[in-house]
């Protein structure tokens, strides 16, 4: 079934060397036919700094008499590239598990649009090629930490939420400050589900987010961060504060 490909041994060999993006080709004999992919569930491919991602790549395809295997890769920025071949388990689905490993495959360079292509073969000799079939975004993950003061505080009075927003890098496996980034300010009331925006604002130079804010009732205050095409979304746990 599926297995890790390495990116970086990859380029060290040269494989990564050949690969550039492509405009769309397929081509394909009889009456094979591939429908789609899902990447993840469907859900962006988040990795930190040091544990390893593992995730599925499904394609979808078709023929009269059934499907025997897929070789898919996988393309993304920075010469990205790993591939796998696995037997289909059913006549419509052939699963792949990729793994990703941050101190292994990755640099910071490889965060982004990802394409997906494959070869699927027929138990009856037919086969089809998609070179692009679908895309997926792989992505550095964040951290975002919230602090609200003074608490309790009185009512009517100015509250100071500060907090840092964090990314992981690749190249040196630590988390870094993330600048110039838009960073909600959301406020929850307490005995309800629902965060309510307050304001936007942007990180500093290191990451660091600083607004004042008018403490009216007792609840929780939270960042919370939208994410970019290279870095995962993150919200930070809701910081309570009591209103005297």
């Amino acid at each position: 079934m599926g297995k890790r490909v390495a990116l970086s041994v990859a380029a060290a060999f040269g494989v990564i060397g050949l690969v550039a993006p492509a405009a769309h080709a397929d081509g394909g004999a009889g009456d094979t036919e591939i429908l789609g992919v899902t990447v993840n569930n469907g859900s962006d491919v988040v990795i930190g700094t040091t544990a390893a991602k593992t995730f599925d790549v499904t394609i979808y395809a078709y023929d009269d008499w059934g499907l025997l295997s897929a070789d898919t890769t996988l393309e993304g920025p920075g010469a990205g590239y790993a591939s796998d071949e696995t037997i289909c388990e059913t006549d419509s689905e052939c699963t792949h598990s990729f793994t990703f490993d941050p101190r292994v495959d990755l640099d910071n360079g490889q965060a982004g649009t990802w394409y997906v292509g494959s070869w699927v073969d027929a138990l009856d000799d037919d086969y089809r090629w998609d070179e692009r079939i679908d895309s997926f975004r792989v992505k550095r993950a964040s951290t975002l930490t919230v602090n609200a003061s003074p608490e309790p505080v009185s009512k009517g009075k100015a509250l100071t939420v500060t907090g840092t927003l964090k990314r992981a890098s690749w190249d040196d496996y630590q988390y870094h400050g993330y600048a110039g980034q838009s960073v909600k300010l959301q406020f929850r009331k307490k005995g309800s589900s629902t965060y309510t925006t307050v304001k936007t604002v942007k990180s500093s130079s290191t990451g660091a987010l600083k607004t004042t804010a008018t403490a009216s009732v007792d609840g929780y205050w939270r960042w919370n961060f939208a994410g970019t095409t290279t870095t995962g979304t993150k919200a930070a746990t809701g910081d309570y504060v009591d209103v005297k």
